[in-house]
């Protein structure tokens, strides 16, 4: 890459105030910035500050080292290894591009970039990166550039590369030889034609799931159906639970009990679906079978209840009304409501807008259980309107889609880190 002659420290201005205010968040949306922008030796003393002050140590270290005069191929991978590491993929990218133009054939080198750009979902860039790379291994090398396909939405390509992988000699890439084998199975199994924007398609393929809404607003703006914000409320859980029925009548799909999950908001959510489905309602056994777990938001609950819900029991579905998009949890449901990056629950607490104008925040809504689930039963089960510029989405369209596809799948459920083909706008 050639760095322009104007790319240096003075565009790191602002990083540097910033880092010396205190506010290494900013400092950092800053870096984020800049990564492409300015040559990894020039913007690595930033970062070197950035890291020692936030306590790591491992990367103030390999910055410091690539700042220096003789920086050359140890130092760029060593400071890329660490900015994946520490959850920087977008510093760690340019420094590995680079390490891997000066040696192109050197395996650690090419496996590191990889991961850098996977952390950033720059799933076409891998693609790219491993097709020039020669003849390529079987594992990990093929399956990546296969995985890597499928996730930039290249199907075609993504059989090509993982449909003749066979079993790996190695036991620990064996549940990577599972999950490619699924999402193409999944892939070619689908109803719809898997475009850029066919959100559902791309999150049955991707996780086994059934997404049952499109956000209404900014679709046309680049949101493609997901959501950037949202303040929920009881109408729309009612509506999530409508259409969480819907599909369960179409999958053919009878659970027997509804299993409640042990924080506050799933619990709401989970008694109003036990008698929104005329259900009883149960506590909540990772090896109880034909139950609905109900989670409201996966991300409120304990790391060992998510970890409890990975081994899906026979005829345990998985209902969560609201997933993050941009850092999933641990496990993806079988049946999502709604995908945000950000959302603020009903009873949560959240900003709202003065008469006067203002904003002003309201405390966490600390009324009974009880009582908000009959304020869920009584809202309205109708779709937001939105703006008009979403496709419209019927009853029918996802009782179709929910019959047509196998779901749920057996055995675990999946994990998937990228937000695959389908872009939707995201704060840094």
């Amino acid at each position: 890459m050639a760095w322009g002659k104007s790319a240096g420290n003075e565009e790191l201005a602002e990083g540097w105030r910033l880092v010396a205010a205190g506010d290494l968040q900013g400092a950092m949306r800053q870096l984020r910035l800049k990564a492409g922008e300015v040559a990894p030796a020039v913007i690595a003393p930033l970062v070197e500050r950035v890291a020692r002050d936030a306590g790591m140590g491992d990367l103030a270290e390999a910055a410091g080292a690539l700042a220096g005069k003789r920086a050359g191929l140890r130092e760029l991978y060593g400071y890329g290894y660490a900015c994946v590491e520490r959850g920087a993929g977008f510093l760690a990218v340019p420094a590995l591009a680079e390490a891997h133009r000066l040696a192109p054939g050197e395996r650690p080198v090419l496996m590191e970039y990889v991961a850098a750009l996977e952390a950033e979902e720059r799933h076409r860039e891998v693609v790219d990166v491993l097709r020039g790379a020669g003849e390529l291994p079987e594992w990990p090398e093929r399956y990546l550039l296969a995985y890597n396909a499928l996730l930039a939405g290249d199907t075609a390509g993504a059989r090509e590369a993982g449909g003749a992988l066979t079993e790996p000699a190695d036991g620990d890439w064996r549940p990577a030889y599972d999950r490619i084998r699924r999402l193409l199975g999944r892939a070619g199994a689908v109803p719809t034609d898997l475009s850029r924007t066919d959100l559902r398609g791309w999150h049955y393929v991707l996780t086994g799931g059934l997404l049952t809404t499109y956000a209404p607003y900014g679709y046309g703006a680049g949101m493609n159906g997901r959501w950037a914000y949202t303040q929920d409320d009881a109408d729309r859980c009612l509506h999530g639970l409508h259409r969480l029925r819907t599909a369960l009548a179409a999958a053919g799909r009878t659970p027997a009990s509804v299993s409640l999950l042990p924080d506050r908001a799933s619990e709401i959510l989970g008694r109003a679906a036990a008698e929104y489905l005329g259900l009883p309602a149960v506590p909540f056994d990772p090896a109880r079978e034909d139950t609905l777990v109900v989670a409201y938001d996966l991300d409120d609950s304990e790391p060992e209840v998510v970890g409890a819900l990975f081994e899906r029991a026979p005829g345990q579905l998985l209902f969560a009304h609201v997933t993050c998009w941009t850092s999933p949890p641990g496990v993806s449901a079988d049946v999502t409501t709604l995908l945000a990056q950000v959302n603020v629950s009903p009873w949560g607490e959240r900003m709202r807008v003065t008469e006067a104008g203002g904003t002003e925040t309201v405390p966490p809504d600390s009324r009974p259980v009880a009582e908000l689930v009959a304020e869920i039963l009584a809202g309205d089960a109708a779709a937001d309107e939105g703006d008009g510029e979403t496709p419209a989405d019927p009853d029918t369209a996802l009782s179709a889609f929910a019959g047509a596809v196998v779901w749920p799948a057996e055995g675990a459920r999946e994990w998937m880190e990228s937000a695959g083909p389908v872009g939707s706008n995201r704060f840094a």
